[in-house]
């Protein structure tokens, strides 16, 4: 099982985005993986993966999770680093 060692968000501010944080994650203080993006989503906030748009028009992930577990893991750290970012945001 990996370890996260390092969060960072950056927040985006634009009125009316789905878009509200971008994350850069360290893995086992060895990998990082940046332009991870938090997304608003009809269910409560998800996190996508960095990608690229292909010649045809879609967009294929650049670096992602292969298992379950390893996703649960990024997407649970990501969203609780979110969270208290907008908190620690909120009482300055």
């Amino acid at each position: 099982m990996i370890t996260i060692t390092d969060v960072k968000i950056r927040t985006v501010n634009a009125e009316n985005s789905k878009l509200k944080a971008v994350a850069s994650i360290i893995i086992d203080d060895c990998l990082a993986v940046h332009d991870i993006k938090i997304i608003e989503g009809v269910d409560g906030e998800f996190i996508a993966m960095p990608s690229r748009k292909t010649p045809s028009g879609d967009f294929k992930d650049i670096a992602h999770p292969i298992n379950t577990a390893t996703r649960e893991l990024m997407r649970d750290t990501i969203l609780d680093a979110y969270k208290r970012s907008l908190t620690e945001n909120a009482e300055i």
